[in-house]
């Protein structure tokens, strides 16, 4: 399973030497094929008789970090919509993107989208799951910035990596209290201890951290206002982050963590609350948009505001039609994006007010519009999947009735009138969109192109996913005992088979409540232009967005502000910052963790050869204070070096004194060579106030080795290595000098590390000399 989840990120690292190639063949005809081939490897599993499957690959053991992935029904979902609908979207963008773009980039950063995606929804262990979220935060603002000349690109991509990474560290704060608690990193091992985690005191804090991280990701209101500003990304990111991916991940968050926060009752008020309003707010927002695809993202927004309140209702037949409704909503949402990039392709806008008569010209497109708005409206015809999933919806909105009660009550009997009033809205902008463009009176002068249809390839994509709204709806059997099922039994194993049917009778009341929505609003459609300046009212001035941009500006102006307090250019400055902070942080650690309790057992007995040459070394240290003469004082320096040389001779570490002596002679030797290039010290009449701070931080450094020293002597937190090394170091090392083998065998990569960080330094170093040359021959 790693590999599937993998290989994307291994063969994005070809695609730039195939994008070599694009002149003649384009690189997304390369790229087609690994979507494609993870969708056929995970399609083999689906069937009646599924079961799930784990697979573990060690990483870091020891902190209880591995690749441990874990297909489920509701992971198998997610990863066919990944890879399936992945494999139309690089094949549209073939057609979509023209080979004079950066190819290259484009997929390598849909491709680290892709195994991001994969990773977040298989992976069972909390931090790697976290790692491969993040991967999508960073992969998404480089697809969404991937015009990165436009500056509207490169906001929206800052927006969204602002937003979205914020939800992420707040989840990871949630993930690490469950992780506390429980005492597992597993999301299996979480689930079986929820009465652990139910009656801990944390659990609110936890709730609302992950819940922070879900709404994030999925635009959930009041955090909705990064998703219409990500629609400057290339329609085929749109239709594959914005409609089946990635804005999904905060859905499946919460569904995976269903299971710990179910019986909690605020966890149904909050998510059913956030929901129900980001699906009221953003389905009302639609239908004051212009730009098709900003029609599209507020219709992205409050589909999964509905699919986050089917999931807050916990209930066995909401959490179905939730899941239901996540197939649903990718199928003719990624249409439409499509359908959106080809009428922007094929007449050079999306403004809606210039287009209109479209469906003479563009027939295929108009048909494959009609299908995919009026699925989505929940238009109540038997060939359309939107309608089941909608009635679905409202079914399980009326039976929270019965379901639930206590405080929650009176938001089960609001619940299904509110349902009622967001889709009132989700039936106009769908209207809006697909008459808007395509009937109504021509506007040839107002379009930079002559409209045409789009070529059968750019086509096939879409056609493809409205074919899946007319499958699904005529055949929902399909994939409901084989799919859909396992799915919501793996949120809530209450939830049970039931055959999905068009027809409950007319006293069904769902059937009742989308009469309603279609009758209401078909009026509200026909008389847009006589309510719609309900918006100077509603919002009016008020805007989120703007509250977010005076965020960022006051956030930028104090950050610079601070930041140039102390970013003033001198160096003394910087390092009493850093010896200042390393000082309070590192007393304050040791006062927590009782570091000051010092043992005086089995401790040396101290000759007076010792006490000779420490005292020798403090009188050299204290004298390099008053010394105004280079060669004296390189003299002693190099006392207070040797005399430790001469401390390890004493405590028989013939080793270390020798690597001392050559430490200290080499640096001997470079001050002398450098003698001529060395300033000349004089005495500096300092202020008492720099004195001062002079003198504390040299008695605080001082002051801190000692106690650390110390510290480390007393305390026993840890087990000897030192056993360890004696026992193994002639049997893994096959030498008779431990020191030795710890340093090439046992301590090999930290040795290489330290060698390298010296030649980087010394070609630092070789490139100031040149520089400092250039600049004196000048």
């Amino acid at each position: 399973m790693i590999f599937a989840v993998l290989i994307p990120l291994v063969l994005a690292l070809f695609v730039p030497l195939l994008s070599k190639l694009k002149a003649k063949v384009h690189t997304g005809i390369f790229v087609v094929f690994i979507p494609l081939g993870i969708f056929l490897y995970f399609l083999s599993f689906i069937g009646s008789d599924f079961k799930a499957v784990r697979h573990v690959y060690h990483w870091i053991p020891s902190l209880g970090i591995n690749f441990d992935f874990y297909l489920d029904g509701l992971s198998l979902l997610f990863v066919l919509l990944i890879s399936g609908i992945g494999t139309l979207v690089v094949f549209y963008s073939i057609y979509y993107l023209h080979v004079s773009e950066n190819l290259g980039h484009f997929y390598v950063y849909l491709l680290m989208f892709m195994s991001a995606m994969l990773g977040v929804v298989l992976s069972d262990n909390v931090f790697v799951l976290y790692t491969f979220w993040e991967l999508t935060s960073i992969s998404s603002f480089l697809l969404i910035g991937f015009w990165h000349h436009r500056e509207r690109s490169r906001y929206g991509a800052q927006k969204s990596m602002l937003i979205t990474v914020f939800g992420g560290l707040s989840m990871l704060g949630g993930l690490l209290l469950l992780t506390v608690i429980t005492d597992t990193t597993s999301i299996r091992a979480m689930i079986e201890h929820v009465d652990m985690i139910l009656n801990s005191q944390y659990l609110p804090l936890i709730m609302v951290l992950i819940l922070l991280g879900a709404f994030t990701k999925s635009a959930q209101f009041p955090f909705h206002i990064w998703l219409p500003d990500a629609m400057e990304a290339p329609t085929p990111v749109s239709a594959y982050l914005h409609s089946a991916t990635m804005v999904k991940a905060g859905i499946y968050l919460v569904a995976r963590f269903s299971p710990i926060f179910a019986a909690y009752e605020w966890f149904f008020i909050v998510v059913s609350i956030v929901g129900l309003l980001t699906l009221i707010w953003a389905s009302y927002m639609a239908v004051r948009q212009t730009d098709l695809k900003g029609i599209l993202a507020f219709s992205t927004v409050s589909q999964l505001g509905m699919i986050m309140a089917m999931l807050g209702f916990g209930t066995g037949p909401a959490v179905f039609a939730a899941v239901f409704h996540i197939l649903n909503h990718a199928t003719f949402k990624g249409g439409l994006f499509m359908v959106a990039g080809i009428i922007d392709h094929e007449t050079g806008t999306r403004d809606i007010r210039k287009l209109g008569g479209l469906l003479t010209f563009m027939p295929m497109s108009a048909t494959l519009a009609l299908f995919g708005t009026f699925s989505m409206a929940g238009v109540p015809l038997p060939f359309l999947n939107g309608f089941y999933s909608k009635e679905a919806f409202f079914k399980s909105a009326v039976e929270l009735n019965e379901a639930s009660g206590g405080l929650a009550s009176f938001l089960t009997t609001a619940i299904p009138y509110l349902a009622v009033f967001g889709s009132i809205f989700t039936f106009v902008y769908s209207m809006y969109f697909f008459f808007g463009v395509f009937t109504g009176p021509k506007k040839l002068t107002l379009l930079p192109k002559k409209p045409h249809e789009a070529p059968i390839g750019m086509l096939l994509s879409p056609i493809v996913l409205v074919a899946g709204v007319i499958v699904i709806g005529l055949f929902p059997k399909l994939v409901n005992g084989t799919l859909l099922i396992h799915a919501a039994q793996a949120v809530n194993s209450a939830a049970e088979y039931h055959k999905i049917k068009f027809w409950h009778g007319f006293d069904e009341p769902a059937l009742i409540m989308s009469l309603i929505v279609v009758a209401i609003g078909i009026i509200l459609f026909l008389t847009i232009k006589k309510w719609s300046k309900i918006y100077h009212v509603l919002p009016g001035k008020l805007s989120f967005n703007k509250v977010y941009d005076k965020i960022i500006e006051k956030t930028d102006a104090y950050a610079s502000k601070i930041t140039n307090s102390y970013m003033t250019g001198s160096l003394k400055l910087y390092m009493s910052i850093i010896l200042g902070t390393i000082i309070v942080a590192t007393f304050i650690i040791m006062f927590m963790t009782g570091g000051f309790d010092i043992n005086v057992d089995d401790l040396a007995d101290v000759e007076l050869v010792d006490l000779a040459v420490v005292f020798i070394m403090v009188l050299a240290a204290v004298a390099t204070i008053f010394v105004n003469n280079k060669l004296a004082l390189i003299i002693i320096t190099g006392i207070v070096g040797f005399g430790i040389s001469i401390l390890f001779v004493i405590f028989r570490a013939p080793d270390l004194a020798l690597t001392q002596l050559v430490v200290e002679t080499v640096s001997m030797a470079l001050f002398l060579l450098a003698y001529y290039h060395l300033p000349e010290l004089r005495k500096r009449n300092e202020p008492l106030r720099a004195t001062t701070l002079n003198t504390i931080l040299a008695v605080g450094v001082g002051t801190l080795i000692t106690m650390v020293g110390i510290s480390a002597h007393s305390s026993d937190w840890f087990d000897s290595i030192s056993d360890y090394f004696v026992e193994n170091s002639y049997y893994l090392g096959g030498g008779h000098n431990i020191v030795n083998v710890i340093l090439v065998d046992m301590r090999g990569l930290d040795t290489l590390f330290e060698i390298t960080v010296l030649g980087i330094a010394a070609l630092a170093i070789y490139g100031l000399i040149k520089v400092r040359k250039n600049k004196e021959a000048e």
